[in-house]
Order: C-alpha cells, then structure tokens, then sequence
C-alpha cells in the first residue's frame, strides 16, 4: 500500500474513530476520497483515465444576440438559458467574494471534494432524517453543471442532476481531478457564467442584467450579495417572484458569511444589511415575436433570419440541431437589413395597401452582386394574436380559421415554406435569358399574332385550348400584333411572342434557367410539371403560372443586374462566434465564412447585359442597343426614380395577383400585390400599378444620396 493510500485511509480512520459517523457511511464517503487519490480498484483508475469522456469542458449555452445593420440595434435574442459569458475582470469583486462565503467557504483550501464538509453534512442529514445538507463544493457544482450542459441525450441529464449517492460519487471524482488541470479562478469564473440565480437567468450577466439592469462589474455589496443567496433554492429566494422577506434574510445571510470570511468588516456588514432590496427588472427579449414595437416590420425580415438558419449544414446535421445552435451558440448576428431602405420600403406598401385589407402588399429589395437582403416590407403587423384579424376571405375556411390579416407570422415575403403566388410576365426574364443564354440574339425576331397556336397541349375544355387541345394564348391587346423582339416583345409584354420564344429554346431549358438564377418548386403542380416526364410540356411557364416568392423574384432579378453573378440571398452581413471570431463552416476542407457572400457566375456577362438592355425597355429609360417599339407597360418607372433602372411587370389571370420586378445596378427589388388566403380572389386591375409605385419608390428614395450607376450595354455579337 502506498504512502499516499496510507494518507487517505488514514484521514478516514480519523473520522471514525472521533465518532463523526459510522461505518455504515465509511463507503459513501471514503470509497470516493480513496479512489481520487489512488486507492482501489481497476474501475475507479479507469474513470480518472476516461476524464474526458466523463468530463466534457464544453461552454455552457449562450445567448445569441440579433443587431441592425448599424451593429449596435439590438432587434432581439435567441435563448434557451439566458447567458452570456463574462470574464472574472468585468465581474465585481463583491460577487466573487459573496458566492465563495455563500456556498463554499473552503473553496481556496480544499482541492475539489471538502472532507470536513461531507462529514458535517452526513452528521446534519443524519439528525434531520433528510438530505439538509449535500456538502457540494463550487468545483462539485461546477461539475454538475458541466455534465448538464455535455448531455446529449435526455436520460444523460436525468444523470448528471440525480439526487443520487452514485452521482456525488462521480462528482467527488471528476472535481478532484478538475483541479489538477484548471486554477482556483478559472473554476469560479466557469461557475458564475453556469449558475441558475432564478427568473430565467441563467450566469451572473443574465442575473445582474435581469434582477438590476446592470453589467456583473457594476453590482453593490448588497446585490452581489442577493444575487449568491438565490443560487441556494432560486424559487425560495428569488425577490421578484417569491417572498422579499426570505430572499433579504438570505442576502443577510451571505453578508454575514463575508463578514465571517473577513472579507468585510463588521460595520460595513452593518451597513449593507441596513440597505433594501431595490430591483429593476429587464426582461431580456426572446425570438422574432420580441422585436420591439418600434421595429416591428423586422419581425418578418427576423423570421427570414431564422428560416435561413436551419437551412444552414454549417450549424448541424438537422433542424432541431441547427435551432439549438442558434438558441445556444451565444453568436453575435449583424442583419444586412438597411434601415433607410427597409422605413421607405414599408411606408411604400403600407401607403399602397392597409394593414387592415386582406389583401397583401410587399416587397423585398436584395443588393445584386453579394446577395444581401435590404429590405423586407408587407403591410401586416408581425404578431401572434389573431384574435380580432379579419374574416377568411375563402367561404369555405371563413368559419374554421380566421384571415392572416392585420396579424400574421406567415413567411410572406419567402424565405419559408410557403409556395408563394403566381408571378405573370415576369417569368419572361427566364424565357429570354436561357435564349439568350443558347446563343439567340436580342434581334430574335418573330410575328406575334393576337392569338398563336402553339405546339403544346392543354385540356381540351380549357379555355385557352383550341386546334384539338392545343394551348393556344392571346395578348392583353390587339396592338401587339405584329413582327417583335426581344427589346419590343419585353417591353410590350407579348405573349405569342415569348411561347414561340420558349418553343425555339425548350421549355426544359427555359425552366433550367429559372432555377439557375434561384427558384425552387414548393407546390405540387409546380414539381409534377418540373419532373424529367413533364418539363419539356410546361409551355405555360413563361407566362408565369408557376408560384414563387418576392425574396426569390428580387434575387433572380439582382443575378441580372450584377451581370450574371449569382449570389445566394443571405439575410446577415456578419456572424462572430462568442469569442469575436468570424463563424465558419468546412467547405470541401477548408474554412468559410459562414455570413461571405457565396456566388457563382450563373450566365455570362454579355447575357446578362442583353437582358437588362430589353428590360430597359418596360421602364421608359430605353434600350442602349435597340429599338423598343415606341411604347412599354410601365414607361413612368424610369421618370420616377430618376436614375438607370430596368424591370418587368406581371399579372395572372383575371389580375389575381399582379407583380413588378425594377432593377438598377445597385439594387433589385420585388413587389406583389395578392390575397394570400385565397389564390382565386381577384386583385382586380386598379391594384395592378401598387406593386410599380411601391418598387419606383423604394429605388428611388431608399438609394437617395447614392451616385448611380449606369448599366453596361451588351456586345455586338448578341445584338
């Protein structure tokens, strides 16, 4: 037997023999202390060796914070246990000290497992004929905590916080071997950022924000002292829920102890114990639901956030594993959201559409050539309480569910699950650019009949089917009729002219290039008609029957402008782990940024410069390298925001939705105008001009002050 087993037994053979407790307790608490310091046998060896495995030194969850693009903002948090660490030099000494003398007053004396406080404590609980003491030092308590904090399974943290001789057993172990490896300080600091001080505070910045409205470096003798008393039973001695009374006895308590500890001296004690309990409570906010009221348009650019999220690989291998980072990660998250983009953005549709209408205005403006998103404006208030929204405009549901107006969550704007809505015309971008892209030209030229017989199917009682079940569409108007194109057929919006077009180029192609610039099918009519057996029949797709989103339109569209660089939408310009440091992800070995702009060149240059040429010509400003044909469908646009600017306008049938697409070099923005409840409620078309004067504003005001920039003409080989 080795001197260093003789040591512990012999402490032990002290206790009993001074009568302190009996030998039905020498297992419980000499089996523990023996076997840290090398006495027994095989297993106790085995799991000091597997520490790491017992003893995760994971950080304990943090509360991720959610800023405006000024980076000081703050929008909201994301949470599970409030926290956020904090470093023992911005903590005030009071605290330090108040949490030593309140529940471990041989902290600096011990190394990890107090001997003499397990037998006192054995002795109490003996005498109470329950568990009135449980000897648990900070280093055991921190122990406790970590394990919580590394379960990976429920039944792990049912473990970790039994009440359990086994489990102070592991305890004892594991804090007396933490002490080898982390100093006195370190163990304290790692304790106060873990500790649960009540009402939902988890960590002394939590606590001295919450209880005081304060950093932990401000707290008073006499709060630092509340604060290390509530840890004890924070349901029994938390102030703004329980009994003032039980929680100011126990600060007195603690008090006492400092004094005690000499820490303080008895007049200052005095002092202290004279000065009332003054809280003033902050409720830290939580999801998208608590963006303050003044900000609440950001609710649904928060939601995009969060939808955004989990779509991340970076952030874990599922759902539930990439929400539990947000809630736990303790990031620091920068919105790429521009405030004067976003208030002109949301004065524009809420000016275009009350927030009291069924019907839904938005808009999403992203900046071309990075992706981010600027703006995300709809006239609803972002809110869960339905109670007094308007009746559901589908008779059928108007009884069961009520309408998503004023107060809704839904991801209008995109971003979410939802299909979105019939874009119109606006689809012809698709049309043009994959021919474009197959190497026509901008002079492409064909004649647009009123009506035109095309070489695709339709039912043959359709209204649009003629010639035994062709598909057979019409123009909005006769003065359409005539030789046209690309520049004339864009601007004027001809119908027979782009299902030819989509003929020349294939409808496989046509619907190829729409998802290469970022749409995705979410309805199941839409996958149907893009699967391998149908695409090359969906002759429809160009004039917009397929449903997507503001947020999918304003990037296709910014792809245009930034001549044919993709860039998927990001809703962040940055994303910093708790340290500081940029948050990346693994990307074919090596590490990414996860908030960079991730873009690819999607079409060539001289592509996208002829498509943004042909839809100058819908807007009034006029082709660089052709004619237009002397009139277009939205000819006040270019008048009205005072700089380069391009687009398209769209419409469904019956105007049940109506759309319009504006582009300057600078930014792409997005606007439909729709019921979202009931895709059959016709919008009518005195609302068809909502969506162009929301757009022409947001260009125009939300880019004031900023030097325009022109758009670069195409080459002459695709003229």
């Amino acid at each position: 037997m080795t001197s260093r087993t003789l040591r512990a037994t012999g402490r032990v053979a002290t206790i009993v023999r001074a009568g302190l407790i009996s030998g039905v307790i020498v297992a419980a608490v000499a089996y523990p202390l023996a076997a840290v310091t090398g006495l027994g046998t095989k297993a106790g060896a085995d799991l000091i060796n597997n520490l790491p495995d017992q003893l995760k030194i994971v950080p304990s969850a943090q509360t991720s914070y959610v800023y405006a693009a000024d980076g000081t903002t703050l929008l909201t948090t994301f949470y599970e246990e409030h926290r956020k660490y904090t470093p023992m030099s911005e903590m005030s000494p009071y605290i330090l000290q108040a949490i030593v003398a309140s529940e471990d007053a041989r902290f600096y004396q011990h190394h990890g497992v107090d001997a003499r406080g397990v037998a006192r404590a054995f002795v109490a609980n003996q005498q109470n004929g329950e568990v009135a003491q449980g000897a648990s030092t900070l280093t055991m308590q921190y122990v406790r905590a970590a394990l919580r904090d590394s379960a990976d399974t429920p039944a792990q943290v049912r473990a970790a916080t039994a009440q359990t001789s086994g489990r102070k057993i592991r305890e004892m172990r594991l804090a007396v071997e933490l002490e080898k490896r982390m100093s006195k300080a370190e163990i304290l600091e790692r304790y106060l950022n873990a500790a649960y001080f009540g009402h939902r505070a988890y960590g002394i910045f939590a606590a001295a924000e919450v209880f005081f409205s304060k950093k932990p470096k401000d707290l008073t003798l006499p709060e630092a002292s509340m604060l290390a008393g509530v840890v004890k039973a924070p349901s029994t001695y938390d102030p703004a829920s329980s009994d003032r009374t039980a929680a100011t006895d126990r600060r007195n308590y603690v008090i006492d102890r400092m004094v005690d500890l000499q820490y303080l001296s008895p007049d200052a004690g005095l002092a202290a114990k004279l000065q009332p309990v003054i809280l003033h409570l902050t409720s830290p906010p939580n999801d998208c639901i608590s963006v303050p009221r003044q900000y609440n348009d950001w609710g649904f650019f928060c939601d995009y956030l969060k939808n955004w999220w989990i779509s991340q690989p970076a952030f874990g291998k599922n759902v539930a594993e990439r929400e539990n980072q947000l809630r736990r990660g303790g990031y620091r998250i920068v919105l790429s959201l521009d405030p004067q983009i976003q208030a002109v953005a949301q004065h524009a549709v809420i000016e275009g559409e009350s927030t009291n209408s069924r019907y839904a205005q938005g808009l999403v403006a992203v900046e071309p050539r990075t992706g981010l998103v600027k703006a995300m404006a709809v006239n609803r208030v972002y809110s869960l309480d339905q109670t007094h929204n308007g009746l559901h405009s589908d008779p059928d549901k108007r009884s069961k569910i009520p309408g998503n107006y004023p107060n809704t969550v839904l991801p209008l704007l995109g971003g979410g699950d939802l299909p979105g809505y019939q874009a119109g015309s606006t689809f012809k971008m698709f049309t043009m650019v994959a021919a474009l892209d197959a190497g026509m030209k901008l002079s492409k030229t064909f004649h647009a009949p009123f009506r035109y017989t095309s070489a695709y199917f339709t039912g043959p009682n359709e209204l649009s089917a003629c010639n035994g079940g062709h598909w057979c569409p019409s123009n909005a108007s006769g003065a359409m009729t005539g030789n046209q194109t690309m520049w004339s057929g864009f601007g004027k919006s001809v119908n027979t002219y782009f299902v030819q077009l989509e003929q020349a180029v294939s409808a496989e192609r046509t619907v190829k290039m729409a998802e290469r610039l970022g749409l995705t099918w979410r309805s199941d009519t839409d996958k149907m008609m893009a699967s391998p057996a149908r695409i090359n029949g969906w002759g429809a797709f160009t004039l917009g029957v397929a449903d997507t989103t503001p947020l999918e339109m304003a990037n296709a569209y910014a792809t245009i402008a930034g001549d044919g660089l993709y860039c998927e939408a990001m809703p962040v310009l940055s994303i910093s782990n708790p340290d500081g440091t940029p948050a990346t992800w693994t990307i074919n070995g090596a590490q990414v940024e996860i908030a960079k702009p991730r873009c690819h060149q999607a079409v060539t240059e001289d592509v996208a410069r002829a498509a943004a040429d042909a839809a100058r010509c819908v807007t009034g400003y006029g082709a660089a390298a052709g004619g237009c044909g002397g009139w277009s469908t939205a000819s006040g646009v270019f008048r009205a925001v005072g700089r380069p600017v391009a687009g398209k306008t769209g419409t469904t049938d019956d105007t049940r939705t109506a759309w319009f697409v504006g582009m300057t070099p600078e930014l792409a923005a997005a606007s439909f105008f729709a019921d979202p409840d009931n895709p059959f409620h016709v919008a009518g078309d005195g609302n068809a001009e909502k969506p162009v004067q929301a757009v022409s504003r947001t260009l125009k005001e939300g880019l004031a002050g900023r030097p325009a920039r022109m758009f670069i003409p195409p080459s002459a080989a695709i003229r």
